[in-house]
């Protein structure tokens, strides 16, 4: 049974990741189940919504917010949107999420090497001979997600792998309903909660991850029998000194 709970799902990569195949593919999927679906293509979009916009930081920034204002009217209308963008800057994507409200952010990735290997277009080539000045990855920086709800590898994955992630992450987040994606999939899926933002990021980050394991291997003081609390060590054992009693025997051995 279909629902009408509205959603983004904005997928961020360089230029040629399959970022326009994979929302087409998730779009034709999710219609079978008679969802309301719109796709607010970058490249589709540039003549109706930021012609004549140049393509610095700020602009590029101006391009993300309008995409996600767009999207947000409409997911909050009970439409799933699907939005293909490069999107490269994470302050711009943030603010979006944080727009929006019922945000899944999927990070289609793809090594460099093997996008300028693969390009029919000839951006790569003509941005890497200087004909393309600010081009996303060679000339200008892309800033990967940090904590997206799916990283789909296109270089390695199938479109319907990737599918597959992202329909589980929308399962877990109770955006679909298991007997939706059994229509899709064929299968039943299992929802696994996903943890917090904040969780997964602590996660990805290898500095948290290492602070854990030293605080969870570093010994805990005797708190003795249970109830009890730890008697805290005198001064003069804090500082290597010998204790008053111990001072007191000695004196009397040299009055002897």
């Amino acid at each position: 049974m279909a629902t009408n709970t509205g959603f983004t799902l904005w997928l961020t990569g360089m230029s040629g990741t399959g970022k326009t195949t994979t929302a087409a593919y998730i779009a034709a999927r999710l219609r079978q189940v008679g969802r309301n679906v719109e796709v607010l293509d970058e490249g589709e979009l540039q003549n109706d919504l930021w012609a004549g916009i140049g393509d610095t930081k700020d602009e590029r920034n101006m391009v993300v917010r309008r995409l996600g204002f767009v999207a947000g009217l409409m997911a909050r209308n009970g439409v799933a949107v699907l939005v293909p963008c490069v999107s490269p800057y994470k302050s711009s994507r943030e603010e979006v999420r944080r727009s929006v409200g019922k945000y899944v952010e999927v990070y289609v990735d793809c090594p460099t090497e093997k996008l300028i290997e693969r390009d029919t277009t000839g951006k790569y080539k003509k941005a890497l001979n200087g004909e393309i000045p600010n081009f996303i990855g060679i000339t200008e920086p892309y800033e990967p997600p940090t904590s997206p709800e799916v990283t789909i590898y296109s270089d390695t994955e199938s479109v319907e792998d990737g599918g597959t992630k992202i329909f589980q992450a929308l399962l877990d987040l109770g955006l679909m309903s298991t007997d939706e994606l059994k229509t899709i999939t064929g299968k039943k899926m299992k929802a696994n909660p996903l943890p917090p933002k904040k969780a997964r990021r602590d996660e990805e980050d290898p500095p948290a991850r290492v602070a854990a394991v030293k605080a969870a291997k570093a010994p805990k003081a005797d708190k003795g029998s249970k109830g009890a609390k730890a008697r805290p060590a005198t001064r003069a054992a804090r500082v290597g000194k010998p204790a008053p009693a111990a001072k007191k025997k000695a004196a009397k051995g040299k009055a002897r």
